[in-house]
């Protein structure tokens, strides 16, 4: 029907009104105004006097709550890095009173396995407190880094060069061996890659400090480093127990069995326990210090190592999210100045400068002077050893491997559907890295690059 005003049909204005919402307070028959948008919000943790009076909320409350957050899980963390240190001197004394041995020196058992194996049975049988969280989750990230960079004080690349230059060949091959080899056969064994790589580096160079180094690195979940330090702890401890009286038959010479203890073990602790029952069952000092030099020779090659496995694991897994908790999906082509950023974070340089720092100083020092212009030698071997192994390797690479442990659950070895996997490929590297070490042995022996010196009766 036509408008016979010609008139425009009038159009209903709606007005939107801005009605504050009403929220019911949980457990309350009060109902209370919402805030406007644009008012300020308070935190949850802004003092009641700034609420009051309507003071913008600041920043200082909230930063001072979160650093206070952290301090139950560290402490935490660090009593039971003190506690494993502890019991881990108590079982490897016992270790060498029921061989026979003098137990007046330094356990062959390392406090750092024993802290994740407490903190994986504290946390399965216990369970942990939502407190601890924070301060645990510090433990296994800033302190570990830490750890790490202080670590690299314990690497001298002139002092290897000094006393352990006929081996370093016997040490390439058998760190490229045991490298090659365990990411071969993990792969193979369907292994995670990143798994692989912890088991390779544990076994390859030095143990418990070669996996808590890399871990970071190639971004590894905490169910990776358990798995990679049990392969350490079991095949580690068996070599440690057997290797002693093996050499005493198959080498002649005190430089060869001192090599092939120092190449064939997997964690320090249990080189220096390897050779101080040789020591003291065969009376051999030399073989021992052979031992402890070869063995410093693998540490240091952990600084090039770092990076190469970082580099691989991710090169392999396209850069995957460290989330996706190991799936290595891939997520596109790789930026290499990203990948170059991840393979050398800043407490891998810091790792490598400290070493760089260390190898001057020991430079210095050779040359008749003081390690830069203060320290005298005895001095600068007493603050390398204090940072590197009292500060770095103890108090800060033990904390947080008591933080992995406290954030592992015995259960994510059942449930994580790898069965003995791991275990083969761990065993079989170690069997590899140990047999490539005789031969090497043997190959420099006749080639007259080792040094020989008749066994002591």
């Amino acid at each position: 029907m036509k408008n016979k005003h010609n008139l425009q049909p009038r159009r209903s204005i709606r007005v939107k009104r801005r009605i504050p919402s009403l929220t019911r307070a949980k457990g309350s028959n009060t109902i209370a105004r919402a805030p406007a948008p644009n008012a300020a919000t308070p935190p949850v943790n802004m003092p009641q006097e700034n609420v009051e009076s309507g003071l913008p909320p600041t920043q200082e409350g909230t930063q001072i709550d979160r650093n206070f957050g952290i301090v139950p899980g560290v402490v935490a963390a660090a009593a039971l890095m003190q506690a494993s240190f502890g019991i881990a001197d108590i079982l490897g004394m016992g270790m060498l009173e029921l061989q026979g041995l003098d137990p007046g020196g330094k356990s062959p058992l390392s406090g750092i396995p024993v802290a994740i194996l407490l903190g994986a049975g504290i946390r399965s049988s216990l369970g942990l407190s939502k407190s601890l969280e924070p301060g645990i989750k510090f433990a296994t990230t800033s302190i570990l880094r830490a750890g790490i960079i202080c670590v690299g004080a314990k690497l001298s690349a002139a002092e290897m060069v000094e006393l352990g230059a006929a081996g370093v060949p016997a040490v390439i091959a058998s760190i490229s061996a045991g490298m090659l080899f365990v990411n071969a056969f993990g792969s193979y064994m369907k292994l995670p890659p990143r798994l692989s790589s912890l088991i390779a580096a544990g076994t390859s160079i030095c143990g418990v400090t070669a996996i808590a180094a890399l871990s970071p690195a190639i971004n590894a979940t905490q169910k990776e480093v358990s798995y990679a330090v049990a392969n350490v702890v079991v095949f580690g401890t068996l070599g440690m127990l057997a290797y002693p009286y093996l050499a005493n038959h198959l080498f002649e010479y005190s430089e060869q069995v001192g090599i092939f203890l120092g190449l064939s073990i997997h964690d320090t602790s249990q080189v220096m326990a390897a050779a101080l029952t040789y020591n003291e069952v065969f009376n051999d000092e030399l073989a021992m210090k052979t031992a402890a030099i070869t063995k410093l020779t693998r540490n240091v090659f952990l600084a090039a190592v770092i990076p190469t496995l970082a580099w691989h694991s991710l090169r392999n897994s396209g850069e995957a999210d460290p989330k996706d908790g190991g799936s290595g999906k891939k997520k596109g082509p790789i930026n290499m100045t990203s990948l170059f950023k991840k393979c050398f974070p800043l407490f891998v340089l810091g790792f490598i400068a400290m070493g760089c720092a260390r190898t001057v100083g020991d430079m210095m020092i050779e040359r008749g002077g003081k390690a830069f212009g203060y320290f005298e030698k005895q001095e600068w071997k007493d603050l390398a050893n204090r940072i590197g192994n009292d500060v770095g390797g103890r108090f800060l690479l033990g904390t947080a491997m008591a933080g992995v442990g406290l954030n592992t659950s015995l259960a994510t070895f059942r449930e994580g559907g790898l069965g003995i996997r791991p275990f083969i490929v761990g065993s079989t590297g170690a069997l590899v890295v140990g047999l490539t070490g005789a031969c090497s042995v043997y190959a420099l022996a006749n080639y007259g690059i080792l040094p020989t010196e008749k066994k002591e009766a």
